[in-house]
C-alpha cells in the first residue's frame, strides 16, 4: 500500500472508508472527557504540509493503545479512513501506529519530493533576486542574513494557520513575493527595485522567532518575546542589529559615505517598509503605508497570501455542489472554481511572412486616383415591430440593462426561473 500525505488523505476521503498508509509525527496527545464523563484521546498528527486531529473514543479498538504513544515521536499510521458523520473532516475508523526508523523520520521532516524541490528551487530564486541587488549597502544586508540565518529560514512558517502554514512555508511566500516584485518594478519604474527586494526579503523576518518550528519536528512553539513583543518590532531590531554589525562595520562603508541617498535614510526606508506592510492600523501596523515601495509591499504580500489560500482550499475545501466549494476561512466566501485558460491551438508557422518582413520592398508612387463620385448608400428598411411572442426563445440568457445574464442549466438539463 503506497505511502501517502496527510494532505493527499483529506482530498481522497470519502463517505466509504479506504484502506491508506501515512507518516507523520504526533505533534499533541490529549486525554479528554465528554460531557457525560466519558473518556476520549484527541491526537494531532503532523507532516510538512498538513496536520490531521483524530478522536479516539473509550469504545474503539484503538483507545487502550493511545496511551503508549508517545507526542513528538513519529509513526506510520495504516487504517479505514473517511470523512466523519460532520461530512468535512476525516476520521479513522480502525487503524494502528508503529514507530517510525531514523531514515522514515528524516524523510517525513523533509517533506514530498515535490515540496522538497520546490522549495529549493524558490530559496535560489531569493538568491538570485539578492545577487541582482545593486546598492551595496542592501546588497551586504541581505547576503549577511542569508549567509546566517538560512537554516532557521527554510523551517520557518509564513503564518500559523490560513496562508503558507508549514514548515518553510516563508521560504515559499517570499519567493514567489519576490517574482511579483520584480515584474511590477518593471510595470512602474518610479519604485527602488533594490529597496522593494529587501524590503520582500525583511518584511515577515520577525516570524523567524515567531512561527520557527523545532529542528526536527512540526511543532511550533509559543516564545515570550514573540508573544510580548510580536514580529514586526522583531523584524525592525533584526534589521538594526545586521546593519550596525554588518554594514556600519564593512571596510567598504568609508566609501559609502559619498552614495546618494546617504545610507542612514536607506536604512529607515527599509525599516519603514517592515513597520508598515500590514497596511492598516487595525491590522497591526503601527503606521499605514508612506511611500511607493511601502505600498507596493502591502498589496504584493497581502496578494501572495490570498493566491495560496485559494490554491489550498480547492485541495480541501468539500465540493457542496457544481463549481462550489465549501468557504475556507479567511477567505470571505464560499469557493468557485476558477475559470480554465482557453486552449487554443498553435499558430501555424509561416515562413514566407517572415522573409517577406525582413526584406522590406520599398514602396512606389502611387498614380492619382480619379476623382469617385459620391453616392449615398441606399437605406434598408426598419421592420415592423410585433409584439413578443407568447414563448420564450429557446436561449440560456436574459435580456437586461448591460449584457445578457447567463442563466444556469441544471444537471439534469431542465433551466430554472431567471434569477
Amino acid at each position: 500500500m503506497e505511502i501517502i500525505t496527510i494532505r493527499e488523505l483529506k482530498q481522497q476521503a470519502g463517505p466509504i472508508s479506504e484502506m491508506v498508509r501515512y507518516h507523520a509525527q504526533l505533534e499533541r496527545s490529549l486525554k479528554k472527557t465528554t460531557k457525560t464523563g466519558n473518556p476520549f484521546y484527541e491526537l494531532t498528527f503532523s507532516d510538512a504540509e498538513e496536520s490531521l486531529v483524530l478522536r479516539v473514543w473509550n469504545n474503539a479498538p484503538m483507545f487502550d493503545s493511545c496511551s503508549q504513544l508517545q507526542a513528538r515521536s513519529f509513526y506510520e499510521v495504516s487504517g479505514d479512513f473517511g470523512l466523519a458523520n460532520d461530512g468535512r473532516s476525516v476520521d479513522g475508523k480502525t487503524w494502528t501506529a508503529r514507530a517510525l526508523s531514523e531514515e522514515e523520520t528524516a524523510g517525513v521532516l523533509a517533506g514530498s519530493p515535490e515540496l522538497r524541490g520546490k522549495q529549493a528551487a524558490d530559496f535560489a530564486f531569493i538568491e538570485g533576486a539578492v545577487a541582482s541587488i545593486a546598492d551595496p549597502r542592501l546588497s551586504l544586508l541581505c547576503r549577511s542574513f542569508l549567509n546566517r540565518y538560512a537554516e532557521r529560514f527554510k523551517r520557518t512558517a509564513a503564518a500559523r494557520n490560513y496562508h503558507h502554514a508549514r514548515r518553510g512555508g516563508l521560504v515559499e511566500h517570499v519567493s514567489q513575493m519576490m517574482r511579483s516584485a520584480v515584474q511590477i518594478c518593471e510595470a512602474y519604474p518610479m519604485l527602488n527595485r533594490d529597496l522593494l527586494v529587501t524590503g520582500v526579503l525583511f518584511h515577515d523576518v520577525g516570524k523567524l522567532w515567531e512561527n520557527a518550528y523545532t529542528a526536527k519536528g512540526f511543532s511550533m512553539p509559543y516564545t515570550e518575546v514573540s508573544e510580548l513583543i510580536g514580529h514586526i518590532p522583531l523584524g525592525m531590531e533584526i534589521v538594526n542589529k545586521l546593519w550596525r554589525e554588518f554594514v556600519g562595520n564593512s571596510p567598504e562603508s568609508a566609501s559609502w559615505e559619498t552614495l546618494a541617498p546617504d545610507s542612514d535614510r536607506v536604512r529607515l526606508h527599509l525599516l519603514h517598509l517592515i513597520v508598515s506592510h500590514h497596511g492598516e492600523l487595525e491590522f497591526g501596523s503601527p503606521v499605514v503605508p508612506k511611500t511607493p515601495e511601502a505600498q507596493a509591499l502591502h498589496y504584493i504580500d497581502n496578494l501572495d497570501a490570498k493566491m495560496e489560500m485559494f490554491e489550498r482550499g480547492y485541495q480541501v475545501a468539500g465540493e457542496l455542489g457544481k463549481n462550489v466549494y465549501d468557504r475556507v476561512r479567511p477567505l470571505p466566501g464560499r469557493l468557485i472554481a476558477p475559470l480554465a485558460k482557453v486552449d487554443l491551438p498553435a499558430p501555424a508557422d509561416t515562413p514566407a511572412a517572415a522573409e517577406v518582413a525582413e526584406e522590406p520592398v520599398s514602396p512606389q508612387p502611387e498614380p492619382e486616383a480619379a476623382p469617385v463620385e459620391q453616392v449615398e448608400p441606399e437605406r434598408e428598411a426598419v421592420p415592423e415591430m410585433t409584439e413578443a411572442p407568447d414563448e420564450a426563445p429557446d436561449s440560456l440568457s436574459v435580456a437586461g440593462d448591460g449584457l445578457p445574464i447567463p442563466l444556469p442549466v441544471d444537471d439534469d438539463g431542465e433551466r430554472p426561473e431567471p434569477f
